[in-house]
C-alpha cells in the first residue's frame, strides 16, 4: 500500500460497527492524548446514544512531542476508522530500517520494510508527527455528536463505586469525584532523550544528507551505551532526530529544554552526518525514560473504571508502540461495548477487556527482557514495545563489530525449518515478533471473543 494508495481509502463516513449498542450512559474519559481521543472515537460509535465527555487539564491542545511510529497493528485501524487519505498528506512510509556504526556512518544491518511489511501484515508501516497524529483523530472526534472535549479540566478525585449515593463521579479541581490505583514508577535502565525536528528543507541542499530525504528510511547509529534514531515525517518535510544517552538527572516532563551545546558534546564522537544534523539544531527537547511495574488490575472492582493507554502499561519506545497500544486498547473497548444491552453486563465486558489487552496466555509474551530486568518479566499484549531492539552496545568491542545484528533480506524459511532470524537483536528482522505485534488486529481479537464466549456467557446470566 503507497502513500497514493492510502488516498483511495474511504474517508470517515460511515459507523465503526453494524449493530451499535442503544444502551444509554455517561461516559468520562480523564485525558485528551492519543488513547483518550481514541477511546471517545471508538465508544462514540459503539453506544451512540451515550453521552461521552473528556476531560483534559491543559488549557489548550498544543503541538507536544516529536516523531511517532504508526505500525500496522494501528495503521489498519486508522485506515479503518477513515484516515486513509489524511494520512496520505501527513505521514511517511519507510522503505527499511538501517543500523548504522556511530563512528563511521558504516551500514552494519538492514531489515527491508514497505511493501514487504504490507505483504506479511495486511497494512502499512508510517511515520508521523505525533501532533498530526492527534489532530487527525481529534477531527474524528470533534465531529462525533455525542462528544464533548473540556479543556482546563483538571481531575481531583474520582468516586468510582456504583453503591455510593450518586453513583461513580469524577471530582474536577475547583469542585466537581476516582480513587483509582496509583501507578508507581519503577526505573528499568533509565536514560534520558533529546529530542528535535529538522525541516528538511535545511538538508537538501546537502549532497550528504539529501539521501536521508529522498530515501525514507528509519536510520539508527549505534554507540556503546547511546544510540540515535532518524526519519522523516510531515510528508518528508521534517526530519525526526531522537539522540538517546543514559540519564544524568533529568526530570520527567514532556517540555522541558534540554542544552544544546551539552547534547554536542555527549555525540561528539558519532560521524560527520550526524554533525551536520545537530548544526541545525538550535533547541531541544529533553525527555527522561522510565519505565513502570505492571499492574494486576485495570479495572476497579466495582466494574465502572477502567484504564486505558499509558494508565496501566506505559512502555519505553523503542519499538513505537505507547501510542499503538493505546489506540488498540480503544478498539478493543468499542468493539466489545458496541454489544452491550443492560448495564449489568458492563463488569463482564470491562474484565474481557482487560483479560485480551493483558493476558500473556492470550497473545504471549512479545517482550524480551534483558538479564538485568527480570523484575518486568510480566508478559501480555501491552509490554510488546519496551524492548531495546539491540540498538546501543555495552562496550566498544561489542559495537566494533555488532555481528548479530544482520541484514533481513532473507525468504522466509521451508516449512519445517527454524527461522534463521528468530531470536536476532534486531527485532525488525525477527518475523515471529513481527508477526505476534504487527499482524494483531484488535477488532478482530475483540469480536473472536464476543463469538467464542461473551455471548454464550451473557445469554447464561
Amino acid at each position: 500500500m503507497t502513500i497514493e494508495s492510502l488516498r483511495s481509502q474511504p474517508a470517515a463516513n460511515s459507523p465503526l460497527y453494524a449493530d451499535p449498542s442503544p444502551f444509554a450512559l455517561h461516559i468520562i474519559i480523564i485525558g485528551c492524548g492519543i488513547g483518550g481521543l481514541a477511546a471517545a472515537l471508538t465508544l462514540s460509535h459503539a453506544l451512540p446514544q451515550s453521552q461521552i465527555t473528556v476531560l483534559e487539564a491543559a488549557q489548550a491542545l498544543t503541538n507536544v512531542g516529536a516523531g511517532i511510529v504508526v505500525s500496522p497493528n494501528a495503521s489498519r485501524l486508522l485506515i479503518r476508522w477513515g484516515l486513509g487519505p489524511a494520512l496520505a498528506d501527513t505521514a511517511v512510509r519507510p522503505e527499511g530500517i538501517v543500523f548504522r556504526r556511530y563512528a563511521t556512518g558504516e551500514r552494519v544491518g538492514y531489515s527491508r520494510w514497505a511493501e514487504r511489511i504490507e505483504r506479511a501484515h495486511g497494512a502499512p508501516y508510517l511515520q508521523i508527527h505525533r501532533a498530526d497524529y492527534h489532530t487527525l483523530l481529534h477531527g474524528l472526534v470533534a465531529a462525533r455528536p455525542n462528544v464533548t472535549i473540556r479543556l482546563a479540566a483538571a481531575v481531583a478525585e474520582v468516586q468510582p463505586e456504583p453503591g455510593v449515593e450518586g453513583g461513580p463521579s469524577v471530582t474536577l479541581k475547583g469542585g466537581e469525584v476516582l480513587e483509582g490505583r496509583p501507578c508507581h514508577r519503577r526505573g528499568w535502565r533509565q536514560e534520558q532523550a533529546y529530542r528535535m525536528i529538522i525541516p528538511t528543507e535545511k538538508m537538501m541542499p546537502d549532497p550528504d544528507l539529501r539521501s536521508f530525504v529522498e530515501t525514507p528510511e528509519m536510520t539508527a547509529w549505534m554507540a556503546p551505551n547511546r544510540h540515535l534514531m532518524a526519519y522523516c515525517i510531515s510528508g518528508r518535510r521534517e526530519y525526526n532526530f531522537v539522540l538517546l544517552h543514559p540519564d544524568d538527572g533529568s526530570v520527567e516532563s514532556w517540555t522541558a529544554e534540554g542544552d544544546v551545546e551539552k547534547m554536542r558534546e555527549q555525540f561528539a564522537d558519532f560521524e560527520p552526518r550526524v554533525q551536520k544534523l545537530m548544526s541545525f539544531v538550535s533547541s531541544t527537547l529533553r525527555w527522561r525514560l522510565m519505565d513502570r511495574a505492571p499492574l494486576d488490575r485495570w479495572i476497579h472492582p466495582g466494574g465502572r473504571v477502567a484504564l486505558l493507554g499509558d494508565a496501566c502499561h506505559a512502555m519505553l519506545p523503542y519499538r513505537g508502540q505507547g501510542a499503538a497500544m493505546a489506540v488498540e486498547d480503544a478498539a478493543v473497548l468499542g468493539s466489545l461495548l458496541s454489544h452491550l444491552r443492560s448495564l449489568d453486563q458492563l463488569p463482564t465486558f470491562l474484565q474481557a477487556y482487560e483479560c485480551l489487552r493483558s493476558a500473556p496466555a492470550v497473545h504471549g509474551d512479545t517482550t524480551v527482557v534483558e538479564p538485568e530486568s527480570t523484575d518486568l518479566s510480566h508478559g501480555g499484549r501491552t509490554r510488546a514495545g519496551g524492548e531495546r531492539c539491540g540498538y546501543a552496545a555495552g562496550d566498544g568491542d561489542r559495537d566494533s563489530s555488532r555481528e548479530g545484528i544482520v541484514v533481513s533480506q532473507l525468504p522466509p524459511p521451508p516449512v519445517g525449518m527454524d527461522d534463521p532470524c528468530k531470536g536476532n537483536p534486531n527485532q525488525w528482522a525477527d518475523r515471529s515478533k513481527n508477526e505476534g505485534l504487527f499482524s494483531y488486529d484488535a477488532d478482530k481479537e475483540a469480536e473472536k471473543w464476543w463469538m467464542g464466549v461473551g455471548r454464550a456467557l451473557l445469554e447464561k446470566s
